[in-house]
């Protein structure tokens, strides 16, 4: 379909049709900027005025949750946990101060204790104070449940608490301001919105066709993959070629474990040019309701990971190495007769993807100048590899019917038998699609149960087979599917539902094993979990066998199963085995091969993650015109944990760089060291160093004194007793070759640098003698 402004029409049946009209609008309140170069790594400037807070992740709490709420729970801990840290630290000097050695006087004694129950009844004030402002906080969360005003309601009511506003002094003074603080920090892509207007084949009471205008949101998933890519936390769980791995080292047994291990990854890299980068596309989406127990209320959101990142990493939601690149409409189209709508949905499905992904056509024939987490640049090619969803949608990508398979050419009532059917081709599909509009009725056309979808999403995708690209769905197909929905009922059928429930009562508890000691007959709905739990002892607890790892294994079970299947018929439990479930195993091993283990593009993940982009952002918005308060709320969310872990990441690559510079001095200074610093070494540590210069005799004979403070900021006392200090750390001239630095400096040679002393300290005495005190410098 043309993605210009201009009227679309499309056929959707020999009496009707639709014409598709685009808008575009963007975000209100405030209006997203499109992030520049620096936006795109957490790498990023500081705003001006006073620095944020770092920021936890959020954790639902009862009650509605919002960035306020969790940012406002994190400034009360912190501030009390200050408290109490102050107050035992002057605790601790206090009574250093009245007997600094081991003896004690009586009048010592008594003032000891007086000291100490002093401040810990200071200590018991702040833990009641921190308790009772954290209850008020989320009490208040609960007096507008789902509403916006309650957001701004507990927002302010924070602002006004009297340790707040003498105290704590944020920059933020009402909930705009502090919103406005958000808005200022760096986020990923923005979000836009198109607007398209579908218009149907019924008409109103005037003659008039009936149209719907619906929102596609979106966001570039060209520079979400660059967000990605570059993210450098994770530097080492990303892989930018692909790899061979083997069991043994003879290299006969071939392992498949992430994308980089498998084929696709390899034959790609063959049509590409030399040199060139694969950033394989990992695409899901799944239509969901959002509204719970009334209302009709629903989302399809899309997301987009790449499978240069690890599995593992990429089933960590918190992580977010899987973003949400759009919600498409999901609407009922009333404007269409029920016998059009179902084909009307197909055809605005693919329209609204097709705009969605259209950067990513030029993205994978030029390919795209990226920086890389470990800040190499490359020339990064981004190539849709996997499509992540269930059958219905499958199918629906696929554009074919719900009773033939998306991935092969089998016949509807053949799907039960071990057959080793032709594979869907693009390029054929696209010529019987382009047939079947021109007026033509080609055979294939119903024989492949196509429906007429003229211009799917996926025709000028670079190096994309769109139906080889389907993976394993092993939460619905294995085990809501064959095992749940078949299997079970099989055995059930066939032992008896008190035998089966007499055996898992009978099993005994057992480590990482779950006790299904009421049965499972009874239990009326299960989730994957469960699923998956009692999968772990079904087999042995029918016939004691042990699957086997292997592929070849996975294609032997299947193949004794075909062999052994009539039995059931026998037995009267099921009549035929045309179950389109079941046919999907018989793909499992050519998509493991081509993409790595199944578990890597379960979706499992995509319903996870609908907490955190769908509901969760729903819940925040008052319901009305819910999308783009949906995104706001998403770009704000996405502002925050990228400041938050912007942060954690410079903590850490400072922590790291001054462990290697330890490490390299000791390699220097005391080759025979064989203790590894860690994390747990402790140093004496000193606020000041004295250094003596020689006399200068144009100026004095008298030797002269030059003090190097490194000190860090002193809070004043809860009591007011003791005055706070500010940071001090010193300038100083520091020699590069060993020299002293005055004889430098008088002799004018330019290996003296200046440095700020940041730390002075001893040496521990676990990594041997070393009599000179130490500075870090920066």
């Amino acid at each position: 379909m043309d993605t210009s402004n201009s009227v679309k029409k499309w056929s959707m049946l020999p009496s009707t049709e639709a014409r598709y009209k685009e808008g575009k609008i963007s975000i209100k309140r405030p209006k997203p900027e499109v992030p520049n170069a620096e936006h795109r790594r957490p790498k990023c400037e500081v705003p001006d005025g006073e620095l944020m807070i770092p920021l936890p992740p959020f954790h639902q709490t009862p009650g509605p949750v919002s960035v306020a709420q969790s940012y406002l729970q994190n400034l009360i801990l912190e501030r009390w946990e200050a408290e109490i840290h102050a107050c035992e630290k002057e605790k601790k000097l206090q009574l250093l101060e009245i007997a600094p050695g081991t003896g004690l006087t009586i009048i010592q004694a008594t003032l000891q204790r007086l000291v100490s129950e002093r401040w810990d009844a200071e200590v018991k004030r702040c833990e009641e104070a921190k308790r009772a402002q954290l209850l008020e906080l989320l009490l208040a969360a609960h007096d507008v449940p789902g509403s916006n005003q309650g957001h701004r309601t507990q927002t302010d009511e924070f602002l006004k608490l009297p340790i707040t506003q003498n105290r704590t002094k944020p920059s933020f003074h009402n909930n705009r301001s502090f919103v406005q603080k958000v808005d200022k920090l760096p986020h990923g892509p923005a979000w836009s919105c198109k607007k398209v207007s579908v218009q149907g084949n019924r008409t109103d009471e005037n003659g008039q066709s009936l149209h719907e205008d619906v929102e596609l949101w979106m966001r570039d998933p060209v520079e979400c993959i660059k967000d990605l890519i570059g993210n450098p936390i994770f530097k080492e769980h990303m892989v930018y070629a692909p790899l061979r791995a083997y069991k043994d080292e003879a290299g006969s047994q071939w392992l498949i474990d992430d994308m980089w291990t498998a084929d696709w990854w390899w034959d790609k890299q063959k049509e590409l040019p030399e040199g060139a980068t694969i950033a394989p596309i990992i695409l899901a989406s799944d239509k969901m309701m959002l509204s719970q127990f009334r209302g009709n209320k629903s989302a399809w959101p899309v997301y987009l990971s790449i499978g240069n990142i690890a599995k593992e990493k990429r089933h960590q939601t918190s992580a977010r190495a899987t973003v949400l690149i759009g919600y498409l409409p999901a609407t009922k189209l009333d404007c269409f007769t029920s016998d059009a709508r179902s084909l009307a949905g197909y055809r605005l499905f693919h329209h609204c993807l097709s705009l969605l992904l259209e950067p990513l056509i030029s993205a994978g024939e030029d390919g795209v100048d990226m920086v890389c987490a470990d800040s190499f640049i490359r020339r990064v090619y981004p190539i849709l590899a996997t499509y992540v969803a269930d059958f219905p949608e499958q199918c629906l990508v696929a554009c074919c019917k719900e009773n033939h398979c998306p991935k092969c050419l089998v016949a509807v009532n053949e799907r039960g038998d071990p057959l080793n059917s032709l594979m869907r081709d693009p390029d054929s599909t696209k010529e019987t699609l382009e047939r079947r509009r021109s007026g033509q009725h080609p055979i294939e056309f119903d024989e492949y149960g196509l429906r007429a979808v003229y211009k799917p999403f996926w025709t000028n995708l670079p190096h994309t087979n769109i139906f080889m690209a389907f993976t394993p769905d092993l939460l619905h197909q294995l085990h809501k599917g064959v095992f749940k929905d078949h299997l079970v009922k099989w055995c059930l059928d066939i032992v008896g539902e008190d035998e089966i429930d007499a055996r898992f009562k009978t099993i005994p508890d057992y480590p990482s094993l779950r006790h299904f000691k009421k049965g499972i007959s009874s239990i009326k709905q299960w989730t994957g979990t469960e699923h998956k739990e009692m999968q772990r002892v079904f087999i042995a607890l029918i016939t004691g066998a042990v699957p086997s790892e292997s592929l070849d294994g996975l294609e032997n079970a299947l193949t004794i199963f075909h062999a052994n299947k009539d039995v059931l018929k026998e037995l009267t439990v099921r009549e035929h085995f045309n179950i389109p479930k079941l046919h999907q195993l018989s793909h499992y091993v050519q998509s493991i091969k081509l993409f790595g283990a199944a578990d890597g593009f379960n979706t499992e993940l995509p319903e996870r993650l609908h907490i955190d982009f769908a509901k969760e952002a729903y819940c925040a918005s008052n319901k009305h015109d819910y999308e783009e308060q949906m995104a706001l709320w998403l770009q704000r969310q996405e502002a925050i944990f990228s400041r938050t872990s912007y942060l954690e990441w410079v903590a850490k690559r400072a922590a790291e760089t001054e462990r290697e510079s330890f490490k390299s001095f000791l390699q220097k200074h005391l080759p025979h060291n064989r203790i590894v610093p860690s994390y747990q070494d402790r140093f004496d540590i000193f606020r000041q160093v004295i250094i003596i210069l020689p006399p200068n005799p144009h100026v004095s004979e008298s030797p002269k004194c030059l003090w190097v403070r490194a000190t860090p900021e002193v809070l004043p006392s809860s009591s007011g007793w003791k005055p706070g200090s500010p940071t001090r750390f010193d300038m100083a001239l520091i020699s590069s070759d060993g020299v002293q630095a005055s004889k430098v400096l008088l002799t004018l040679d330019t290996t003296v640098q200046v440095a700020q002393v940041r730390v002075i300290f001893t040496l521990p005495h676990q990594f041997g003698v070393y009599l000179q005190p130490l500075a870090y410098i920066e």
